[in-house]
């Protein structure tokens, strides 16, 4: 093996046959390679079945678990959710849910399931409109109207949810028709505590022992359980070591498929600058929370979403600075560059185009930190650069005739604009460090000799700034900031308030710096199309292409792993989850609640709790059902462990692992813990057993 220490070997590094991944698409199943590996030869019905038994709710996967419209996710794709419904009174993410009757499950409103019941190859069509164009604009424009023209019409004739899907870097397009359920209400979730188990210190690790599930159910039309056709049967027994199993759901993103050029602009410059916010936002959250405990089901779910993603971008960080890993994506790109040299037919259209992909990178480098420092809106912003960003808009906007302005400035639209303007949390503690992050970007971007940011600093740092900032505007108080927005645009354009003037000044700078990057993102976005069209003539549906959060199928095996100087067993159990409880001196995050302290003696602690797989996953596919050949839930995805993150840009199954909520110790919780056993009779039954009155 090459050692990763220096560039010794470095020249010998391969690419893996399954570098780019093990996400299959439904569009094209890879039932050959099934049948090779595995042993297994599905037929259509089977890729049918698991395609409509699988749901994508906001942000994250799920399934149909039962007849009668029993959904089956993640606790922390149902953390909205549970705050959603939670009642005057209560404090449902520390009790957690559990609805004993049909009568009692609560609706949450705005959430939705979206199951995925057409799809159609739309390549030809958007190929032919992008062909059409003379320049890469052109092409652009033309593609994007094209789909815009598709959606409306397979909409329109079919009454479905229809986005137009891109695989391999734009070289296939495919019309997905979404079935949208908006009736569903929360049947279980655990307390927060034991659906993060172990909180951020585990996260991303195994071995695991947390309870990451919760339980929804989709309601027809006419408020009744939906009668699903489809859904996957729950296996009592769980799947055993080295048994394939496949995770169903719908990976966010990958950029495996990338350039390497691109590859090195996201390690040098996009990822840093996000690890950098990130790591902020972990900071300032977590020292607010420390000051305000009775804030914590305000801002609680906000730190976790933040120290995850914190994390995330750590893991794509490590990856993409291993010269190991590097070394692999090189190969690919000189085999692929090679393969395209030795078909003339390919070679004339395709060889230049890494090339210019990498000059576009270049270009992108010289202008994106100071884009980057206009931007006013966004991660690690504060909501009074925001705020002072929407007034010029507007000013802008209202100088021009009606005729000519956006749509949101018109009427009744823009009374509706005014009246939704002004934040409604307004936090001026967290404000002021979201302040200070904001202008320590600014200053670090933007230089000592930018005149704007001379003006607003005047020779202080970016903390004394913040406090001296906050008290001099004007837009803390909602009654001034509403007279101005009903007074004459040129007093917003002209106002004196600190923040209002350095928009005011910088906003054409920053509209041009955005109008250059996205006309050198279209130019990238035509080459890569070109590439992916090279690509996939190279090596056809034989590797799947990135993630999009559309829904996939990712095989894998039961499978332990190397840890820390040992191995990791295939799963872990209930007696696991105590030791850590009492190993840490009962203290938060290894806490247990108070239901968990004395379980009853049916409680075997023995039962399979957590497990690991070689299944290739992603974020998106939190709440994917793992399933066996015979299409039975044997557990579920809801994370990878810290090796898997950099699965960003490439895949390696020698330690990264998917790690889920094995399906027998999801029903010994449910049953000896929260005595749930109407969720467990339907599970047992696939359908619900009907309650005697």
């Amino acid at each position: 093996m090459p050692d990763r220490s220096g560039t010794n070997g470095l020249d010998t590094v391969k690419a893996g046959l399954f570098d780019t991944g093990k996400m299959w698409t439904f569009d094209y199943p890879p039932t050959d390679y099934f049948a090779q590996t595995y042993n297994f030869t599905p037929d259509a019905a089977w890729f049918e079945r698991a395609r409509l038994s699988a749901l994508r709710v906001p942000g994250c996967s799920a399934s149909f678990v039962s007849e009668d419209g029993l959904v089956f996710t993640n606790h922390h794709c149902a953390r909205g959710a549970v705050d959603a419904v939670n009642r005057a009174g209560e404090n449902l993410p520390e009790t957690g849910f559990y609805a004993p009757t049909l009568a009692e499950e609560r609706k949450v409103p705005g959430y939705y399931a979206d199951q995925l019941v057409l799809i159609e190859d739309v390549t030809a069509e958007i190929q032919e409109a992008f062909d059409r164009g003379t320049t890469d604009d052109e092409r652009i424009a033309n593609r994007t109207q094209a789909i815009a023209a598709l959606e409306q019409r397979y909409k329109k004739s079919t009454g479905l949810n229809c986005n137009v899907v891109t695989f391999y870097n734009a070289a296939k397009f495919s019309l997905y028709g979404y079935k949208r359920y908006t009736d569903v209400r929360l049947v279980f979730a655990p307390e927060t505590m034991m659906g993060y188990f172990g909180g951020d210190p585990d996260n991303f690790t195994y071995p695991r022992y947390d309870l990451d599930i919760s339980f929804f159910r989709v309601y027809d039309d006419n408020a009744q359980p939906l009668k699903a056709s489809n859904y996957f049967r729950w296996s009592l027994g769980g799947a055993s070591e080295n048994e394939p199993v496949f995770v169903i759901g719908n990976p966010g993103q990958t950029n495996r498929l990338y350039t390497v050029a691109q590859l090195e602009y996201q390690r040098d410059l996009l990822y840093p600058t996000n690890f950098f916010l990130l790591d902020n936002l972990v900071r300032i959250y977590t020292e607010y929370l420390a000051k305000h405990p009775d804030k914590k089901l305000k801002y609680q779910t906000r730190l976790f979403s933040a120290s995850n993603s914190q994390k995330l971008y750590i893991g794509r960080l490590t990856g993409l600075n291993d010269p190991v890993l590097l070394a692999k994506k090189k190969d690919f790109e000189r085999t692929l560059k090679a393969a395209v040299a030795a078909k003339p037919a390919l070679h004339a259209t395709y060889s230049p185009v890494w090339n210019e992909i990498e000059k576009l990178q270049s270009e992108k480098r010289t202008i994106y930190p100071e884009m980057n420092a206009l931007t006013m809106k966004g991660l690690g912003r504060s909501q009074y650069f925001g705020l002072a960003s929407d007034l010029v808009d507007a000013a802008l906007q209202l100088k021009l005739p009606e005729t000519q302005r956006a749509r949101q400035y018109k009427g009744e639209a823009l009374d509706s604009l005014k009246r939704r303007m002004y934040p409604t949390d307004l936090e001026p503690e967290l404000e002021r460090e979201f302040l200070t992050l904001q202008l320590t970007v600014m200053a670090s971007s933007l230089g000592k000799s930018n005149t704007s940011l001379i003006a607003l600093l005047q020779g202080r740092t970016p903390k004394q700034a913040a406090g001296a900032l906050l008290q001099e505007t004007m837009i803390s108080d909602k009654e001034k900031v509403t007279a101005l927005l009903n007074g004459p645009p040129d007093a917003i354009l002209n106002s004196t308030d600190p923040f209002i003037s350095f928009v005011a000044t910088t906003v054409n700078r920053a509209r041009d710096l955005r109008t250059q990057y996205t006309e050198m993102s279209a130019r990238e976005q035509a080459r890569v199309q070109r590439l992916g069209k090279a690509m996939f003539d190279i090596y056809g549906t034989s590797i799947p292409p990135d993630a999009t959060f559309t829904l996939r199928i990712a095989d894998g095996v039961v499978k332990g792993m190397p840890y820390n100087g040992t191995i990791a067993p295939y799963f872990t159990t209930f007696y696991g989850l105590y030791d850590r409880h009492y190993s840490f001196g009962k203290k938060e995050p290894w806490n247990l609640p108070e239901r968990w302290l004395n379980p009853p003696a049916s409680f075997a602690m023995s039962t399979p709790f957590n497990f690991s797989s070689t299944n290739d996953i992603i974020g998106g596919n939190s709440g994917s059902s793992i399933i066996n050949k015979s299409l039975e839930v044997v557990g579920i995805a809801f994370d990878g462990n810290v090796e898997s993150l950099p699965n960003h840009v490439i895949y390696s199954e020698d330690r990264m692992r998917c790690v889920g909520v094995h399906s027998s110790g999801i029903l010994e919780a449910l049953e000896d813990i929260y005595k749930a056993d109407r969720i467990v009779k339907e599970l047992k039954a696939g359908k619900m057993i009907h309650e005697v009155h």
